[in-house]
């Protein structure tokens, strides 16, 4: 009958910790092996043939022992029951001579008492995985009172062997126990604690062992995973969860490094970021000369699309009133983030006077940075006719080409065109543009959708044609020369009836429609549209189309067909009873 690592019972593991083993840990050690290659298992990796399904149990139980605090009694034998929550990768570390390996698991196997189990290692060489399997079924034992825990709890052996599996450090000292015998209890727990929990591969067990730590220690697990680009759902999901209901308030250099790490993991928490946000804005009024958190606060939320407009009236209030020791690549990251969440502060008014009017292209090295200032000067309707000329020249055009190796990326050339659409529709100044022929096909822009929009578009198109008459009446995926396509163009008289497209219709309705999806919204407490599509539809309305959103909140493919019709027909009626 073959038997594995199985539940961990919470009465052994609470009266295990309960005791203070003090046993020497040399002797025992050279009986055990050191991991292989000391990586847990990855979650796509192959179970292990040798564990029966009860080892699931196993792990489930020691996390929740973790969890509940019981691992901070004993750091050895804390370390050693976190050591029953990690897999390991290969069985490398447990090949020996030939038949070794069969031969020890086999006698693990058929051990019937607990001393068949405790003399295995003092006479053969086991490696940690068959130390694990030894003590768990120990303490398997115990829970289904198959034997007594006073039958074990003070032999020697086991002890040793608690103290062996609870060497945190035991690669790092090339197998020496007693470098690790010798930490002090507060280090063997700070250790523990945070290699416990990045170094447990089954995430569901890792993230019931968050709940144990401090608000540094959550902090530096999520710093430590982004730059791992370890992204761990289940484990990110209980740090945003314990560190939100945490009471601890955050210091402003905490909050652009839990900003800055959730927008490296792509990791989307509102009440996790709300949080942030609120401890930040608190932390502002105290901050005179450190402005680095303060750019970092603005790029995360920017990365992260979170549109809080209170935290982005304060941030940029303090930017302004400390303009003095904030460096240009510090006003940059307002000025990108407030056009990328399409957002003009309350204080815009200031900050034209003391950042706009202040920076120039001198300020920054690469024409690329430029570019983006410029453009997000256009979203937030601060652009000068000077700024547009700056850019929209050849020889611009050329260092932006030296910089990306004589090619353009496509949101270069994006921004180069709604640029100049700006500077011709809304400006009305033709000279500022007329160096840069947009039919230049280095200009040209690309416009494939992701495949998730590719649905909602198609979703409306669908809706879009029981409303019109013939293919005629509509133009699919039309390509402007700001920048960007229309998802789809009709013309509709004063009785909301279609017009053919391709023809002029005096006193008729141009509409373009867009397909707005997640990633063309800000999310947070302020939705909206994002600065890229914001600029979209200014343009279109200063080109003289009626513009209608469609966005993914509001229109679904899941709904029936004739729903959707209702929503643009509905949409039509409103924009034909418009005033112009």
């Amino acid at each position: 009958m073959m038997f594995g690592i199985t539940r961990i019972s919470r009465g052994i593991g609470l009266s295990i910790f309960k005791r203070n083993f003090s046993a020497p840990v040399a002797p025992f050690a050279s009986h055990v092996a050191p991991d292989g290659d000391g990586g847990g298992a990855k979650p796509s990796d192959l179970p292990d043939p040798q564990q029966p399904v009860a080892a699931g149990r196993a792990r489930k139980s020691a996390a929740k022992l973790a969890a509940e605090g019981g691992v901070a009694k004993n750091p050895i034998v804390a370390a050693a029951f976190a050591s029953l929550l990690q897999e390991e990768k290969s069985l490398e570390g447990s090949k020996g001579s030939s038949g070794t390996v069969s031969d020890i698991d086999e006698r693990i196997i058929n051990a019937g008492t607990v001393n068949d189990l405790l003399g295995i290692p003092g006479q053969s060489k086991i490696n940690r995985k068959q130390a694990l399997k030894i003590v768990s079924i120990l303490a398997e034992w115990s829970s289904i009172q198959k034997v007594k825990l006073s039958e074990f709890e003070n032999d020697t052996r086991f002890v040793q062997l608690c103290s062996v599996l609870g060497r945190t450090n035991n690669r790092n000292n090339n197998g020496k126990g007693t470098a690790s015998a010798r930490t002090t209890p507060s280090t063997s727990l700070h250790v523990d604690d945070l290699q416990t929990v990045l170094g447990v591969t089954a995430n569901d067990e890792a993230a019931k062992l968050i709940a144990g730590l401090t608000m540094p220690q959550m902090i530096k697990v999520m710093t430590s995973l982004a730059q791992k680009k370890k992204r761990s759902t289940p484990l990110l999901r209980s740090l945003a969860f314990n560190i939100s209901s945490n009471a601890t308030r955050l210091n402003l250099k905490e909050c652009g490094d839990l900003l800055y790490a959730m927008a490296s993991l792509n990791f989307r928490d509102p009440v996790l970021t709300g949080r942030v946000c609120v401890d930040a804005e608190a932390e502002l009024a105290g901050n005179t000369d450190k402005p680095a958190p303060v750019g970092s606060i603005l790029t995360s939320l920017s990365m992260l699309r979170y549109r809080d407009t209170a935290i982005l009236d304060s941030l940029s209030e303090w930017m302004v009133s400390n303009s003095e020791i904030c460096k240009p690549s510090h006003m940059s990251a307002l000025f990108l983030s407030l056009a990328t969440l399409n957002h003009e502060p309350s204080n815009m008014d200031a900050v034209k006077t003391k950042l706009v009017a202040n920076l120039s292209e001198s300020d920054f090295i690469k024409s690329t940075d430029w570019l983006n200032m410029v453009w997000s000067f256009t979203v937030l309707n601060c652009a000068s006719s000077k700024h547009l000329a700056s850019v929209l020249k050849p020889s611009f055009v050329g260092c932006l080409e030296n910089e990306r190796n004589g090619e353009l990326t496509p949101a270069i050339k994006m921004k180069l065109l709604n640029l100049k659409a700006y500077a011709g529709i809304i400006l009305g100044d033709a000279s500022v543009c007329k160096e840069i022929n947009e039919n230049d096909p280095k200009l040209f822009v690309p416009t494939e959708a992701s495949k998730e929009k590719r649905v909602l578009i198609a979703g409306m198109l669908d809706a879009l044609k029981s409303l019109l008459p013939s293919e005629s009446h509509v133009s699919i995926n039309k390509r402007t020369l700001m920048g960007f396509a229309v998802d789809a163009e009709c013309v509709l008289d004063a009785k909301c009836l279609p017009l053919p497209v391709n023809k002029e219709h005096p006193g008729a309705k141009r509409i373009a429609l867009l397909v707005h999806d997640y990633h063309d919204m800000c999310q947070g407490p302020h939705t909206a549209l994002n600065g890229v599509q914001s600029l979209a539809c200014r343009l279109l309305r200063a080109a003289g189309y009626s513009v209608l959103s469609v966005p993914y909140h509001e229109f679904s493919t899941a709904d029936k067909l004739l729903k959707r019709v209702e929503y643009l027909q509905k949409a039509f009626k409103a924009i034909v009873s418009e005033k112009p």
